[in-house]
């Protein structure tokens, strides 16, 4: 009688097969159940004709339209068992009495009506077996005591009504589980669908941002360094036939610069070379960790990104720091800049970021003066706070005829942003604009300790 995929319910809401059977096996299997009750009601009508005193052909035919009922056995299950009930004193039925519990007891209906329904049965089926055992009693065709009768009648009605009904409720509980726990498995794949797309994006979003720090990085490596060898070029090429000796200087000067940039290049393109042995593949959705392992890329999550991001920056050369700004106002200065340095307060050591940070402002605030307003007098000034280090950088007017006689350097136009995303990304304040005396002020102010990442 278990069918597997069965849908016991009072009402299906829009079945979606043939009328209330959502698969062809269903309404066959049905189907074949309805027969051999309505076989089997018929031929236990001709003996109710009998005993009723009505032509054979009409309780044959009665029995018939009665069996049928059970092809309504999961449209309408109350149907089926009521009309089980009704012909139980014509001792019709038996397979549609079974078949028609266990449907009840599987379905969606409240268990208030199921045990109604069934003890309405058991009372039927104890009463008429009790009629029936009494009159073969009474009849002398059997004599086995008085107790016989309410046992048999008893046992009997508890025989056929206890195990459908039984096996009805273990069948709908199942069935519900089953569906409970295939609802939960999709429920979970949907997640963990959605935490692999946001694992993706998040390290989509950090790859971005380590693209973006990369360029930021040699942005001011190539920009200050190339700058200065443009400009002692310049120099070079200006004083090459009047000062041999100057020209030597500068032409050394140029070549230190551009070993310099080099060796700082070659450090950046070597940290992104060495990142091969992990590599996250957003289009495939898994992370390839050392030794040929791949694992699926809901399971890394944001965190494994953000590790990876700070793996992979914290990777790049240790330097710059404070302690080299001597040295960088030194080359400026050999390239006809004429620079001051003030420093106030208490010199003293700074996490590497805050180090680098202030040194790459100084940095690319004198690049600029380079490009923008060559031969400028510029002041840089540094102060040590409490909690916190601030560096200005400020150029006065350049003077109309330059230093170094017209040397138009390229500009990207990325500086001032690049300034600003470092000094912002560590929580501190970024000014920059012109001043009322025609120069330009760049202005910068760090917590002294990271308060954003």
């Amino acid at each position: 009688m278990t069918t597997t995929g069965e849908v016991h319910a009072a009402a299906p809401a829009g079945p979606a097969g043939m009328w209330w059977w959502t698969r062809r096996r269903s309404a066959v299997f049905d189907g074949t159940l309805a027969f051999v009750s309505a076989l089997e009601c018929g031929l236990e009508g001709i003996p109710f004709a009998r005993d009723a005193g009505i032509p054979p052909v009409a309780g044959v035919l009665f029995g018939v339209v009665a069996g049928s009922v059970l092809l309504l056995r999961r449209r309408w299950p109350i149907a089926v068992v009521l009309v089980s009930i009704a012909i139980t004193p014509a001792q019709m039925g038996f397979l549609m009495g079974l078949v028609g519990l266990y449907t009840l007891a599987a379905s969606e209906l409240p268990r208030r009506i199921i045990g109604s329904l069934a003890g309405m049965t058991l009372v039927g089926m104890a009463i008429v077996t009790f009629v029936r055992v009494r009159q073969d009693a009474n009849s002398g065709a059997m004599d086995l005591g008085d107790w016989f009768v309410p046992f048999a009648s008893i046992a009997t009605a508890v025989g056929l009504t206890l195990p459908p009904v039984l096996l009805g409720l273990y069948s709908g509980a199942r069935r519900r589980l089953m569906e409970s726990l295939r609802e939960r498995a999709d429920s979970l794949e949907r997640e963990l669908q959605l935490l692999a797309e946001r694992a993706e994006e998040r390290a989509e979003w950090a790859r971005g941002e380590e693209r973006t720090r990369i360029a930021r990085e040699m942005h001011d490596v190539v920009a200050h360094r190339v700058s200065l060898m443009v400009v002692h070029a310049a120099a070079l090429q200006a004083v090459a036939r009047k000062d041999p000796e100057k020209a030597v200087k500068n032409a050394a000067l140029v070549g230190d610069m551009g070993r310099q940039a080099l060796t700082e290049l070659r450090e950046m393109l070597g940290v992104l070379r060495s990142g091969d042995g992990g590599v996250v593949r957003a289009g495939e959705g898994v992370v390839r960790a050392g030794g040929g392992v791949s694992v699926p890329l809901a399971a890394v999550g944001v965190a494994a990104a953000a590790a990876a991001s700070r793996a992979a920056r914290e990777g790049v050369a240790e330097g710059p720091y404070l302690s080299e700004l001597d040295e960088l106002i030194g080359q400026s200065a050999a390239a006809g800049m004429v620079v001051a340095l003030s420093v106030e307060g208490d010199v003293r050591a700074y996490a590497r970021e805050i180090e680098q940070t202030a040194f790459r402002v100084v940095q690319e605030a004198l690049t600029n003066v380079h490009k923008h307003a060559a031969g400028a007098k510029t002041y840089v000034r540094l102060a040590h706070r409490v909690s916190e280090i601030a560096m200005q950088v400020e150029n006065e007017p350049p003077p109309e005829v330059p230093a170094v006689s017209l040397v138009r350097l390229p500009s990207g136009g990325n500086g001032l942003v690049g300034m600003r995303e470092r000094v912002v990304g560590l929580g501190g304040v970024f000014v920059s604009g012109p001043t009322d005396a025609g120069g330009f002020r760049v202005s910068a102010v760090i917590p002294a300790a990271v308060t954003a990442a």
